[in-house]
């Protein structure tokens, strides 16, 4: 059964009538972490944007619609609408340096939510808050509480940042390439982590990234993005093994391959581009 559900979205700057997204469209289960890959400025995380109706001042929602359960969010007015959001979503940014405040110890940016969406009492929030340290592996979670973020490590704060994620249980988090600026190592953790975490709580997730290799470890469907249109929309398994877009099949070919160091990396063509790109422009007629 659908939990998210996009319909025909369409996305453009405000007066020049420029389109970022194209009639997107794709549904999310209950419980099912749902990939969007693409290469840069595909409209990845404008999606999740939209979702959220955190959109920058410069671009509008032209069309379409966005459901979450039984709730169109795009009929909703803007007040009731983050009301709704606040409750039922959240997300978990990709740079967590800058996505934490510097000027604020690290228990009140996870108890925040406890306290405003849950309406819970300082103490309790704490102490969930010190349970959500220890979930997502931080040792001494009590010190780590009265931390600031430049006192901790990337890979630390990104893990601050999942537990505020899921500290008030969201229905739905967007997850806006939350591994980006950590180092390999660090992020193969916080992959395995974010899997643990979704599976424990059966969150929703709609998973953000550029990188196939990820998408293969955290996602169970994916929809392939170009120039703010959806190309493919499979299931993870069919769109490793026998991917039906020409442009799916071009960054499936391009992605490096560690179990064979000698095979040469292969960009994606010219033609596919111009090909793929034809194809989302056409929405535009």
């Amino acid at each position: 059964m659908s939990f998210l559900t996009i319909q025909d979205l369409d996305v453009r700057l405000r007066g020049s009538g420029q389109r970022l997204l194209r009639g997107v469209s794709l549904e999310v289960a209950q419980g099912q972490v749902h990939g969007l890959v693409g290469e840069s400025g595909a409209g990845k995380s404008m999606i999740g944007k939209a979702i959220l109706d955190v959109l920058p001042r410069s671009v509008e929602i032209a069309g379409g619609r966005i459901t979450l359960g039984e709730t169109d969010l795009t009929a909703l007015p803007a007040k009731a609408r983050r009301h709704e959001l606040g409750q039922r979503t959240a997300l978990i940014p990709q740079d967590p340096l800058t996505a934490l405040n510097p000027a604020r110890r690290i228990g009140g940016q996870i108890t925040d939510r406890l306290t405003r969406v849950l309406g819970w009492g300082a103490a309790r929030a704490d102490a969930r808050a010190v349970e959500l340290l220890d979930e997502v592996q931080i040792s001494d979670p009590a010190r780590v509480m009265k931390s600031y973020p430049h006192e901790l490590s990337g890979g630390m704060r990104q893990r601050v940042l999942i537990a505020a994620a899921f500290a008030a249980e969201p229905e739905l988090i967007i997850a806006d390439e939350p591994t980006t600026a950590l180092d390999v190592t660090v992020q193969k953790q916080i992959l395995k982590m974010i899997a643990a975490m979704q599976a424990a709580h059966n969150t929703t997730m709609l998973f953000v990234t550029h990188d196939l290799g990820v998408v293969a470890r955290v996602c169970q469907r994916v929809s392939v993005l170009f120039a703010g249109h959806v190309v493919e929309d499979a299931d993870i398994h069919t769109l490793l093994s026998v991917p039906g877009h020409p442009y799916s099949q071009a960054l499936l070919s391009a992605t490096p391959r560690y179990d064979d160091p000698r095979a040469s990396l292969r960009p994606v063509p010219q033609s596919v581009i111009d090909a793929t790109r034809a194809e989302a422009e056409a929405h535009d007629v």
